[in-house]
């Protein structure tokens, strides 16, 4: 995976940095691939679902308001996007079960942990553009994840 600070050397405006901070909680800390998005509060029904499929690389970036009041993604949807080829997965709002999550061999960056599990009532949109660090991501983006930040693009830096 190339850097982000390469990235955005290499290509400048042509790059967005997400500007708000998310922390990592999974076991990968650098993660990159193309976007699918969802747009969910408080409700996870919608990200189990986009787990169940084959990741096949890509990161699932979820629009979750920036709520810390429960958690959108645990340990056994890490385990589940672990096991179906997910790259990563980008939450904003919460993740818990910290210690499983680290477990897992994907990278997962939210805006904090929370014991509280989501409801689940089905609510929310699939692959749709959303807004996620002050930056509008749309399905079919990339995203790389690394100590230094997470940039989207419109389309793949590498190759």
């Amino acid at each position: 995976m190339i850097p982000t600070a390469d990235i955005c050397d290499a290509h400048g405006d042509e790059v967005r940095v997400l500007v708000e901070a998310f922390g990592s909680y999974g076991g990968a800390t650098s993660f990159s691939g193309p976007v699918s998005t969802l747009e969910v509060f408080e409700d996870n029904s919608m990200v189990r679902y986009a787990l169940e499929e084959d990741g096949a690389g890509r990161v699932l970036v979820i629009a979750g308001g920036g709520s810390t009041r429960c958690a959108l993604v645990g340990g056994n949807l890490g385990q589940l996007a672990d096991d179906n080829g997910w790259a990563g997965i980008l939450v904003d709002g919460c993740v818990r079960d910290v210690g499983e999550l680290r477990g897992t061999t994907i990278g997962i960056r939210a805006r904090g942990s929370s014991p509280r599990r989501s409801v689940k009532l089905g609510a929310g949109e699939r692959d749709m553009p959303v807004t996620v660090g002050g930056v509008a991501v749309s399905p079919g983006m990339w995203l790389w994840a690394d100590g230094d930040g997470i940039v989207v693009s419109d389309q793949n830096l590498e190759g």
